[in-house]
C-alpha cells in the first residue's frame, strides 16, 4: 500500500505541474508571425551567411522585423528577392546576379617564388612570412582559404596552383572575397560577357614583369587602343568595365603581356596561356 500512495502521490503531483505548464505556456506563449516561415521557406536553406546573419533563420526573423532588406540573400538571386517582397508586401529591384572571378594568372610556371614555403596551408598565415613567398606581392597564393570559404563548393585549386570558379554552383555570396587576404577574387555580372584583366599587381613595368609573366604592367596599350573607353587605370591596373566591353578583342591583341583575355576564358589551366586558350 505504501508504494502504491507512493505511486499516486507522485502522479498526482506530476499532473499538477503539467497543469500548471499548460497554462502558463497559453497565457504567456508569443504570437509567432507565419512570415518568418513564409520567408525562411522561400530562402534556398545554403545558410552561408552572405546577408550578415549566422543562417537563414535569422536572416529571415531580421527581414520580418525589419531590421533586413527583402533583397539581402545574394546567393537567392532575383527569384528570391520577389518572392520575398511579395511576403512582406514591398517592391524591390531585382538584384543582379553575381559570380565570383580569379583576377590572377601568376601560376607556377609564370610568377617567380621567392622562397619555397613549407608553413600553415593557410593565404593570411603565409602573407605574414615575409609578406609572402610569391615575388609579386598582390599575386594569389594558391593554398586555398577561398575554398574553405565557400559553402556552395564552388572553388578549387586547379592543378596550376590557382582558384577555379564553377560558376554553375557558385552563389555570389561573396565569402571568398573576405576569405582572401590579397584581394584576387572579385564578383562581376554573372550574365555579362566581355574581358577582363585578370591581374591583382599595382606596381608598374619592370618590376611587374620581373615577377610574372602575364602581369599588368600598366602601360596604358589597351586604354588607348579601346574604342568604347572601356578600360580605365586604377591605382596603375588596367580594369575594364563590363557594361561597356563589346568583345571587339582589340584590347587582347594590344596587350603583349597577355593579361587580358574574353571572361569565359577566365581558368588558364597549367601550361596555358591565354592566346592558346583563345586559339
Amino acid at each position: 500500500m505504501q508504494i502504491l500512495y507512493a505511486v499516486v502521490t507522485l502522479g498526482g503531483v506530476g499532473a499538477f505541474f503539467g497543469l500548471l505548464l499548460g497554462l502558463a505556456a497559453r497565457f504567456f506563449a508569443v504570437a509567432s508571425d507565419q512570415r518568418v516561415e513564409a520567408v525562411r521557406e522561400a530562402l534556398p536553406g545554403a545558410n552561408c551567411g552572405a546577408c550578415g546573419y549566422t543562417g537563414c533563420n535569422k536572416f529571415a526573423e531580421a527581414v520580418v522585423e525589419g531590421e533586413a532588406p527583402v533583397n539581402g540573400c545574394i546567393p537567392g538571386g532575383s527569384i528570391t528577392t520577389e518572392e520575398i517582397a511579395a511576403i512582406m508586401g514591398q517592391e524591390v529591384a531585382a538584384v543582379k546576379p553575381m559570380v565570383a572571378a580569379v583576377f590572377c594568372l601568376g601560376d607556377r610556371r609564370r610568377a617567380s617564388e621567392l622562397f619555397i614555403y613549407h608553413g600553415v596551408p593557410d593565404c593570411a598565415y603565409a602573407q605574414q612570412y615575409h609578406g609572402g613567398f610569391k615575388a609579386c606581392a598582390d599575386g594569389c597564393l594558391g593554398l586555398g582559404n577561398c575554398v574553405r570559404a565557400c559553402p556552395f563548393e564552388a572553388i578549387s585549386i586547379g592543378p596550376n596552383g590557382l582558384p577555379k570558379v564553377d560558376e554553375t554552383k557558385c552563389g555570389g555570396c561573396g565569402l571568398c572575397v573576405e576569405a582572401c587576404p590579397r584581394g584576387i577574387i572579385r564578383l562581376i555580372p554573372k550574365d555579362e560577357q566581355g574581358h577582363l584583366v585578370s591581374c591583382n599587381s599595382h606596381e608598374r613595368g619592370r618590376k611587374v614583369s620581373n615577377a610574372c609573366e602575364v602581369g599588368c604592367t600598366g602601360c596604358k596599350a589597351c586604354l588607348r587602343v579601346c574604342p568604347h573607353e572601356a578600360i580605365t587605370m586604377e591605382d596603375n591596373l588596367a580594369v575594364i568595365d563590363l557594361e561597356k566591353c563589346d568583345d571587339c578583342g582589340l584590347c587582347v591583341e594590344k596587350c603583349r603581356f597577355n593579361a587580358i583575355h574574353p571572361r569565359c576564358e577566365s581558368e588558364i589551366e597549367d601550361g596555358v596561356g591565354p592566346e592558346a586558350a583563345s586559339a
